[in-house]
C-alpha cells in the first residue's frame, strides 16, 4: 500500500520559530484554563500550546470528542514558546491559571522534569499507556530519577540530508539516494569530504550547504553527551563531542563550502526557491518547509538520503498539572493523543514524526512516500534514524546554549570570516553571561 504524505509546517520548535497563527491567552492555558463543565453535562478539557502544535489541526480533538460524547476540548495557543515556556513556568508554581494539559518542547523537558515533577501527573501510571509502545529515549527524556514520568511525547525530530539531484549531477556527484547516502555513511567528516568534491565542479553561484550553524546542530544532535553532563554539570566546553562539531561546522564555513546563511531568516527560504544551496540537514518535519520555499520549480529536484549518524532536531511532550480541575479526564487525553495510532495520523496530516515506535508499522508511517522529494520513502528513512537516536542527556538550559553557538559564535566566522577560536571564544562569552558564570 502506497501512501503519499504531503508534509505540512510542524510549530514544536525550540523557539517556536515555525510557529503558525495562534492566539495569545492570558497564560499558557489562557483566560478560561481549569474551566469546569462544558455544558450539557459534558467535561470541558483543556489544552495549552504553543504554535500551530498540530494536534487540533490534524482534527485529534474533533475525533476524540465524538468517541467520547461526554468530553468538550478548548485548546488556547501562545505563538511563540519563548513566550509561552516562562508564563507555564509561573503558573505551575502559583499552582494557577493552567490548562488541565500542556505541551512542553523539548529543550524545556529537563527543567520541567527536574524542577517541577510534584506538581505533575505521573503519567506513566495511566491507564492505557504503554512505555514500550515509545522510543526508549524519548521517554527517558521526561522521566525523573526516582521513575516519575511527567511528560508523554508527541514527536520527535529525526534527521536525513535533503539535496538537490539537479546540482549533485552538475558537480559529477551520484544523485541517487543510496548512492548519497554511501558518500557520508557513519561519519559527519565523510560529509564534509563530500562537499569539498561538490565544491571543485559545482555550478557557479551554488554552495554545498545552506550554514555551518546547521552542520553544527545536526551533528551534536547525534551525541548522547552535549551540553551536560548526567549529573546535571554544563560541559560543553570540555565535551570531545561538541568540539568535534564545532570544528566540522568551521571547517565548512572555512573551506567556502557554505551559503553563509542564517536557517529560518528570509534569505534563508530565498536559498530554496532560488536553489543557492545542495544540501540541508532536515528533519522530518522541515519537508514540508522546504517544499513551501522551493515551491513547484523545485519539486523532483530535491531528494532525502540518511544522515551521516542518527540524530534529532526537534519534539514535544504533554503534562498534566496536579492542580488541573479535571487531571484524571485529562490524562486520559493525553494518553490517547500520544498513541501510536494517533501519532501516526498526525504525521500523516502535519508531519509530525511519531515519538511511539509502534506507529512505525502502521501503513501512514511504514508506507510513506513524498512526491516532492521524487518518492522518497520518507517512513523507512525517518524510522531507521529514529530507533538509532541516543539517549539524549539533555539540561535546563540547551537552548541557551545552541542558540549562543549557533547564532553568536559560528555565524561569525560563517558570515563574517572571523577564526574558529574566534567565534568559539564570542560564543562561550555569551553563555557565560547567560547562565551567570
Amino acid at each position: 500500500m502506497r501512501r503519499t504524505v504531503i508534509l505540512a509546517v510542524v510549530a514544536a520548535l525550540g523557539a517556536g520559530l515555525l510557529a503558525g497563527c495562534a492566539e495569545d491567552g492570558e497564560g499558557p492555558g489562557g483566560s478560561s484554563a481549569n474551566g469546569g463543565g462544558g455544558g450539557k453535562g459534558r467535561t470541558t478539557i483543556t489544552v495549552g500550546v504553543f504554535g500551530a502544535f498540530g494536534l487540533k489541526e490534524a482534527g485529534l480533538y474533533d475525533e476524540y470528542m465524538r468517541l467520547h460524547r461526554d468530553i468538550e476540548i478548548k485548546q488556547t495557543s501562545i505563538e511563540r514558546n519563548e513566550n509561552y515556556y516562562p508564563q507555564l513556568l509561573t503558573h505551575l508554581g502559583s499552582g494557577s491559571g493552567l490548562a488541565d494539559i500542556q505541551a512542553v518542547e523539548v529543550n524545556n523537558i529537563a527543567e520541567i522534569t527536574a524542577t517541577q515533577a510534584d506538581k505533575l501527573v505521573d503519567l506513566g501510571r495511566t491507564e492505557g499507556v504503554d512505555k514500550d509502545a515509545f522510543l526508549p529515549w524519548k521517554w527517558a527524556q521526561a522521566t525523573s530519577k526516582d521513575g516519575k514520568t511527567v511528560g508523554l511525547g508527541t514527536d520527535i525530530g529525526p534527521q536525513g540530508i535533503c539535496y538537490r539531484k539537479d546540482l549533485f549531477a552538475k558537480a559529477g556527484l551520484p544523485t541517487d539516494r543510496e548512492a548519497v547516502g554511501k558518500l557520508w555513511a557513519g561519519d559527519w567528516n565523510k560529509y564534509l569530504a563530500a562537499g569539498k568534491q561538490f565544491k571543485a565542479k559545482a555550478p557557479k553561484g551554488t554552495a554545498f550547504v545552506d550554514s555551518a550553524s546547521g552542520v553544527m546542530a545536526a551533528i551534536t544532535g547525534s551525541s548522547a553527551k552535549r551540553f551536560y553532563d548526567g549529573n546535571g554539570e554544563v560541559v560543553y566546553k570540555t565535551n570531545p563531542a561538541v568540539k568535534h562539531a564545532w570544528d566540522i561546522a568551521a571547517a565548512f564555513a572555512t573551506e567556502g563550502l557554505t551559503g553563509r546563511l542564517q536557517q529560518f531568516t528570509p534569505a534563508w527560504d530565498q536559498g530554496y526557491a532560488n536553489g543557492t544551496f545542495a544540501t540541508v540537514s532536515c528533519p522530518a518535519w522541515m519537508l514540508g518547509y522546504i517544499q513551501d520555499k522551493g515551491g513547484a520549480a523545485g519539486k523532483d529536484k530535491w531528494d532525502v538520503a540518511p544522515a551521516p549518524k542518527p540524530s534529532n532536531w526537534g519534539g514535544s511532550f504533554l503534562i498534566v498539572p496536579e492542580a488541573g480541575r479535571n487531571k484524571t479526564e485529562a490524562a486520559k487525553l493525553a494518553a490517547w493523543l500520544t498513541a501510536p495510532e494517533q501519532q501516526a495520523k498526525l504525521f500523516e496530516k502535519r508531519g509530525s514524526f511519531p515519538s511511539a515506535k509502534a506507529a512505525y508499522s502502521l501503513p501512514a508511517v511504514a508506507d510513506a512516500k513524498h512526491d516532492y522529494f521524487g518518492g522518497a520513502p520518507i517512513g523507512e528513512i525517518f524510522s531507521r534514524a529514529a530507533e538509532g537516536i541516543p539517549v539524549t542527556v539533555i539540561g535546563p538550559k540547551d537552548l541557551v546554549i545552541a542558540q549562543n553557538l549557533a547564532d553568536v559564535g559560528m555565524l561569525q566566522v560563517d558570515q563574517k570570516g572571523r577564526s574558529s577560536k574566534e567565534g568559539w571564544d564570542a560564543a562561550v562569552k555569551a553563555i557565560d553571561n547567560a547562565l551567570d558564570q
